[in-house]
């Protein structure tokens, strides 16, 4: 059995040593969408919601929120990432699909960086355009791909279903 790698030897929760890891280059993708009515998408393209520009306010939110991960989630390290990158695709009726990649020279993962940027996008375009639809589902977040480290390659594969 493996050895918890989160708990001191009183058993309480930590967080991981990586100072003996190595600095390597690690990517990671992750994917959320949200669902609304066909007119809250439309207007979002027409740039007709009240509080303003919904993508580039998610967007921002979306690389603030990647910046403050290990803020809000209490086992992750603080990274000193070197890029985030946020990408808005819809299918012209009613879903919105936030993708964010994130990057970093490091001795852990960004998993939760991506993961958390495309939640906080997620919510701040249910928050923006909530007056007009509050119906909006935020749905189908998970780890599309991640590189490097020393857990190597994943990609996502659908559930057999």
């Amino acid at each position: 059995m493996e050895e918890l790698t989160h708990f001191n030897q009183q058993q309480r929760a930590k967080m991981v040593d990586v100072t003996e890891k190595d600095v390597t280059f690690r990517e990671a993708t992750a994917i959320c969408k949200v669902i609304m009515a066909p007119e809250t998408l439309a207007r979002i393209h027409a740039g007709q919601v009240k509080k303003g520009d919904v993508l580039a306010v998610a967007q921002t939110a979306g690389i603030m929120a990647a910046k403050k991960t290990s803020e809000l989630i209490p086992m992750c390290h603080l990274l000193p990432l070197n890029g985030v990158d946020i990408l808005f695709t819809d299918n012209h009726q009613d879903t919105l699909t936030i993708s964010a990649t994130t990057k970093v020279s490091g001795k852990t993962g960004v998993e939760m960086e991506a993961l958390c940027a495309v939640q906080v996008a997620a919510l701040t375009v249910y928050d923006m355009c909530k007056a007009m639809d509050r119906g909006m589902v935020i749905s189908d977040c998970h780890l599309v791909e991640k590189k490097g480290g020393k857990s190597g390659h994943f990609q996502f594969q659908e559930p057999n279903g």
